[in-house]
């Protein structure tokens, strides 16, 4: 174990006083993301600047109750992207799910217009078929188009037939 701690302390954390108000404040006042206070706790506790209270990980992982590689990783991060990067998280344009129905409108359009002869009011099925006849879509499933229609559900911009 002292091996390991030895070898993290290359990534060693020192914060300007501002920095260390700042995250003072963030743990303190207003709700914010679990893994943002996480990470505010874990620089405040590993600060070896004069301010500071310089926490070996080992320690910290016990005090948070958060793994020696959560706090190592926190530590490397702020030497090497800067404050600013430790508290923001990161979004990948690689990683996040590309939108299903990126015809939002026509759906939209499509539930608000008149049902189908015999029907008396659109269905997720009968949307679903209908879209993709239409070839709005290439295909769907009835609970994509649930969820897309899901926030004018409780607002409804039909006249009844959404």
């Amino acid at each position: 174990m002292a091996a390991r701690e030895i070898a993290v302390k290359r990534y060693v954390v020192k914060l300007s006083d501002e920095e260390r108000e700042q995250l003072d404040t963030l743990i303190h006042a207003g709700k914010h993301p679990a893994r943002q206070l996480m990470k505010a706790r874990i620089l405040l506790k590993a600060d070896a600047s004069e301010g500071g209270e310089g926490w070996s990980d080992s320690q910290i992982s016990r005090a948070l109750n958060t793994s020696v590689a959560t706090v190592s990783r926190t530590r490397q991060q702020l030497v090497q992207e800067g404050f600013a990067a430790v508290l923001t998280r990161k979004h990948s344009a690689a990683s996040a799910r590309p939108r299903i129905f990126a015809a939002e409108a026509k759906l939209i359009a499509l539930a608000c217009s008149k049902p189908p002869k015999g029907r008396a009011r659109w269905t997720l099925r009968l949307l679903e078929e209908t879209v993709v006849e239409l070839n709005i879509v290439d295909r769907a499933s009835d609970n994509t188009i649930g969820r897309t229609l899901k926030k004018t559900r409780s607002n409804p911009i039909c006249s009844g037939n959404g």
